[in-house]
């Protein structure tokens, strides 16, 4: 069996890292290909599941280890660590309808580096 791949629900909620806060399918896309056009471009990405949990037979929350490596700069005053890799915790909540996982929400925050 090979991967599924989960669409993104028409009226998804999406908070990113920097606190902005869309929704709809449309909004994400348009954002998430504005920063892959510019400060992560040239970035590779790697999730990590830390937990998934399903509060439904239909319903599950996934907690996410996210690196971005190779980035360059940052906008909007977030730091980037010296070795060029952003960390982030994501939590996605996915619904399944007609046999399908469908992300609901996605909610990013920054990973503060221990001082």
């Amino acid at each position: 069996m090979g991967m599924l791949t989960p669409g993104l629900a028409p009226e998804v909620s999406f908070t990113n890292l920097f606190g902005m806060v869309m929704y709809g399918a449309p909004a994400f896309a348009k954002r998430h290909s504005e920063i892959l056009s510019t400060f992560y471009r040239g970035t590779t990405k790697s999730h990590v599941i830390r937990r998934l949990r399903f509060v439904a037979s239909d319903v599950a929350i996934v907690d996410i280890d996210n690196e971005v490596r190779g980035v360059k700069s940052m906008p909007n005053g977030i730091v980037v660590p010296p070795d060029g890799v952003v960390k982030t915790q994501l939590m996605e909540v996915f619904v399944r309808r007609e046999g399908r996982w469908w992300i609901e929400a996605y909610h990013s925050v920054d990973v503060k580096s221990a001082k």
